[in-house]
């Protein structure tokens, strides 16, 4: 059971290169009848363990009118990229309120409110208690590339994401905001089908499971790093955890000949992916290694060419992506 919530769940949904995609154009969906508040519940689970400790995550789950059709990645990645804004403005903590309902719009309401388009809908809200945001940072919120985080915090994509998804699944986003008093967004989705549409949807995809297999793991963000030491644990292996490069080197040291793959973050303190996997490989060549990197993969390949056996996974990532390429990488080298 604890398995399926990591496989359903996506503490961060997808890289750099596919948020952008998500906002300028229209990348491959997969929709199927989802039952929307069922799909929250199950990302929430995995997201209250690694929001961090002074945030409280509150669920609200509304009555809904019916199913939605949508991707349910897609979902996911709206999901936890609104809550991941809310946690970002909330430095000393705070609440994020996660809720659902149905509403209907009528001609009448669409007229006196020129973004609402006529049908039903079902509503995801999410709401913190941060800093808020004046109405000139609202009015640039979902611009590609714009944000207010700290330079080297933030790509300025995942509310760009958000609005293309939406966009995508053709529904609405709104934000409302004031300086001192957080910030709530409102997604509608339309519903799918009729009145009695059922609210059942089909089965989740398993992802690949381990054997066993020793994986050492690099990762300098620890909201990453618990998330894929949950998933990899959870689906058979064994996990060795570092910081950074550094100690990753000295990890590999001890446990060298048990160690199956390396999974290596390319950007990382005080020694970087690329240049532990050379010290790694001077001591045992044979090593096979699994990158992951926030940048896009142009700017990944300016910094070195990924060599022979190599493979990369962009973060963020979901759980059942990280357990497939993590197999890839396995079977690879068994080949």
């Amino acid at each position: 059971e604890e398995l399926e919530e990591i496989f359903k769940g996506s503490v961060r949904a997808a890289a750099l290169t596919r948020q952008l995609l998500s906002f300028s154009r229209k990348q491959e969906m997969c929709p199927e009848p989802l039952d929307f508040n069922q799909a929250v519940e199950d990302l929430l689970k995995m997201l209250r363990r690694v929001i961090g400790a002074d945030i409280r995550l509150e669920w609200l789950p509304g009555s809904l009118p019916g199913l939605i059709h949508a991707d349910r990645g897609m979902m996911e990645q709206v999901l936890m990229n609104l809550c991941v804004n809310a946690r970002d403005a909330m430095p000393a903590g705070g609440v994020i309120t996660v809720d659902t309902k149905g509403v209907t719009f009528d001609a009448e309401y669409c007229a006196a409110h020129v973004w609402a388009k006529p049908g039903r809908f079902v509503v995801l809200s999410v709401a913190d208690t941060g800093c808020g945001m004046d109405r000139a940072t609202m009015d640039r919120i979902f611009e590609p590339f714009f944000t207010t985080k700290a330079e080297g915090k933030g790509t300025g994509l995942g509310l760009a994401t958000v609005y293309g998804i939406v966009r995508q699944h053709e529904g609405m986003v709104n934000v409302y905001s004031e300086p001192g008093k957080g910030t709530t967004f409102k997604v509608y989705l339309p519903v799918y089908g009729g009145e009695d549409a059922a609210m059942t949807g089909p089965a989740p995809k398993t992802a690949p499971a381990g054997g066993g297999e020793t994986i050492l793991l690099a990762e300098d963000d620890e909201m990453v790093r618990n998330l894929a030491v949950t998933a990899l644990t959870r689906a058979g292996y064994q996990v060795l955890t570092a910081n950074d490069g550094m100690e990753a080197v000295a990890l590999f040291k001890q446990h060298m000949d048990g160690v199956s793959l390396l999974l290596l973050d390319i950007i990382m303190p005080n020694l970087g992916g690329h240049e532990a996997l050379r010290e790694m490989r001077a001591l045992r060549p044979d090593v096979p290694a699994l990158f992951s990197s926030g940048y896009s993969e142009h700017a990944v390949q300016t910094d070195f060419v990924l060599g022979e056996g190599l493979a990369l996974i962009h973060k963020p990532y979901a759980p059942r992506d990280l357990l497939r390429a993590v197999r890839d990488a396995l079977d690879k080298k068994k080949t």
